[in-house]
């Protein structure tokens, strides 16, 4: 109490204003002074985890609002990927045990067999004007009509440095959603991005159409004498995002799934696609087959620093493309090849947002090359992939647990501070017994 009211901190109870406007430190101590019995110990762990260079943690600060220290992931790489003949190493920034694991295990058995295939099957993305319109329908198609290109050019000084670079709006309609919702439309924007993930830039663009039609529709003497009323609800990006999407795919012929299992390539195919049918069709299992690809893509994702919440609401969508929830992956055999695929719409940048500015993002793009966005599109997708046949690889074979709770027991010696010796003691013995939180604690009792 006494140190907060030397910093001048407003008063110590938990409701409190203006807290934005406090100095690091104060937030710092009336965070660990309010909420937690030791606060000595609350602050040490919150210091313990800033940056040593003051220009790299003022950087990170500078990020959100209210910044109070730095919240790690793992970065790991994983190697031997080849994509459309290309070798890359991953970055992936993940805490889950055995994802890195995974993906490396995928990329070396693909790595024989051609390695990974990509292509872009669209870049547009899309955003909304959502406005209400009281009157008469005609007229509306009208005063859109007469107005289209005056709505397109108020977007000109944020759209000329995007159309130098082969960016820009590429089209703009209006929408009737009165069906849906009472006198409810939209002006639908499609939008090329380029290298940038473009969400600034889009609601920006968004915002100056909707200001102008504002304007002019408040003026238009045809809903003036009509008595027809405009009201604009907001304007904003979509995540969905059906026309921005990256394929990725891996073939072989059947007989070479030489899985190390005591299966033929021929048993091996038939049980992977069957356990890919199951996801298409039930959607229990395919919002975990689903998960299980976005272990790879976020991973990659956070590293490159992109948007990882908007993939995931993309991806998601995406998987209800046909009106039931379903697998973003599919198997099949063709012409006694075995095909694994997987098609989904991402939306990243290599420019803008922390691609520039947060130095690791900066090292993992220099690791992968410094692609541009259609590249780091492809790149994402075949981390998805590649999580994807080693998670199905395991269900159907050895079982998901084996190489889970091997990266899990090191977890567990830690939280239980296990020593060296302990440590390699324990991964000795369970190698061939199961892992639970209580066996391995009665383990290190019994070996101190």
């Amino acid at each position: 109490m006494y140190l907060c009211r030397t910093l001048k901190c407003p008063n110590m109870s938990k409701k409190i204003e203006g807290f934005s406007k406090w100095s690091k430190d104060q937030k710092i101590n009336w965070i660990t002074q309010m909420h937690f019995e030791d606060s000595a110990n609350a602050k040490e762990i919150l210091l313990s985890y800033n940056h040593p260079r003051k220009e790299i943690q003022q950087q990170h600060d500078e990020f959100i609002e209210n910044s109070i220290t730095n919240f790690y992931l793992p970065l790991g790489v994983a190697p031997n990927f080849v994509i459309n003949g290309k070798e890359y190493t991953l970055p992936m920034a993940i805490e889950e045990s055995s994802v890195v694991a995974a993906a490396c295990n995928a990329a070396k058995f693909w790595a024989s067999k051609g390695g990974f295939k990509t292509q872009i099957l669209g870049t547009q993305k899309n955003g909304q004007i959502h406005f209400l319109f009281d009157g008469n329908k005609t007229l509306l198609k009208k005063f859109f009509q007469e107005n289209k290109t005056s709505l397109l050019e108020s977007t000109k000084s944020i759209t000329a440095n995007m159309k130098n670079r082969g960016g820009g709006i590429s089209n703009l309609e209006l929408l009737d959603k009165s069906n849906v919702i009472d006198h409810y439309f939209q002006l639908h924007l499609t939008f090329e991005t380029v290298d940038s993930m473009g969400a600034n830039f889009i609601n920006s663009c968004l915002e100056l159409i909707a200001n102008e039609m504002g304007l002019l529709s408040a003026n238009y003497d045809d809903f003036i004498a009509e008595q027809c009323s405009l009201e604009i609800i907001m304007s904003i990006l979509s995540n969905h995002l059906p026309h921005c999407l990256v394929e990725a795919t891996v073939s072989c012929p059947v007989d070479e799934l030489n899985t190390g299992e005591n299966s033929s390539g021929a048993q091996f195919a038939k049980k992977f696609i069957q356990a890919v049918e199951i996801a298409e069709k039930e959607p229990f299992r395919a919002v975990t087959h689903n998960k299980g690809i976005m272990n790879g893509i976020d991973a990659v994702v956070i590293a490159t620093g992109n948007d990882f919440r908007a993939v995931e609401a993309g991806a998601h969508a995406h998987a209800v493309k046909n009106g039931k929830y379903s697998s973003l992956s599919r198997a099949f055999i063709s012409r006694d090849n075995f095909v694994f695929q997987l098609e989904i719409p991402l939306s990243l940048g290599t420019v803008g947002g922390l691609t520039q500015l947060h130095p690791v993002v900066k090292w993992s793009m220099e690791m992968l090359g410094n692609p541009d966005a259609k590249e780091l599109m492809q790149i994402v997708a075949v981390a998805g992939l590649a999580q994807n046949f080693a998670a199905i690889r395991s269900l159907i074979t050895s079982g998901i647990q084996k190489g889970h709770m091997k990266m899990h027991l090191l977890n567990i010696l830690n939280q239980k501070n296990a020593t060296d010796l302990q440590k390699e003691k324990a991964i000795a013995y369970f190698k061939t017994q199961p892992v639970s939180y209580s066996a391995v604690s009665n383990f290190l009792s019994t070996n101190p």
